[in-house]
């Protein structure tokens, strides 16, 4: 069984994947009207893994006995300045999201709840991944000049990695 703390604080984190299926699918939307169809899609499989994420914690809160309780959310920006402000952003906000699960990792082995600390391998591995890809796609725009073509090729070698993670995510299912 979850201490109460844990399940408060497993609660906000079930709020901040909530959050980040919105931004994400915002994101997904400004590159869509922007007509960077390859970062469009790539948005786009990033909601459906953070609402994967929103739906493993909620499913390990009721497996322990413990009640998910979804909060409001804010509603996320709509516009950036530039593709890699976008990036930018989306790197921010997922070592803001590494930082969150570190602490519930802290929180479980302070409890000595080792289940929760188990399960929450999985988001610390998840988070590395995440972290990783989005450096390496703000390495690749930096390395690009973002002007005229270098937008397109910007766009392109980031629906190139949407394939190859959308690719690894159906591997992951069978």
């Amino acid at each position: 069984m979850l201490s109460d703390d844990l399940t408060k604080k497993l609660n906000a984190q079930i709020n901040s994947e909530s959050y980040s299926v919105v931004l994400y699918l915002q994101m997904s939307a400004w590159c869509s009207s922007k007509g960077y169809d390859g970062c469009a899609s790539f948005f786009r499989l990033q909601a459906n893994e953070e609402k994967q994420h929103m739906e493993k914690l909620f499913d390990y809160m009721l497996e322990t006995g413990a009640l998910p309780q979804l909060g409001q959310i804010e509603a996320p920006p709509t516009s950036w300045d530039s593709v890699r402000d976008l990036f930018q952003a989306t790197f921010e906000h997922e070592v803001k999201i590494s930082r969150d699960i570190s602490s519930l990792v802290e929180i479980a082995i302070h409890e000595k709840d080792f289940s929760t600390h188990n399960f929450l391998q999985w988001y610390v591995s998840e988070q590395h991944e995440e972290e990783f890809k989005l450096k390496s796609i703000l390495d690749r725009i930096d390395m690009i000049t973002a002007e005229g073509h270098g937008v397109y090729t910007i766009d392109r070698e980031v629906s190139r990695l949407s394939q190859q993670a959308e690719s690894s995510v159906a591997k992951e299912r069978y």
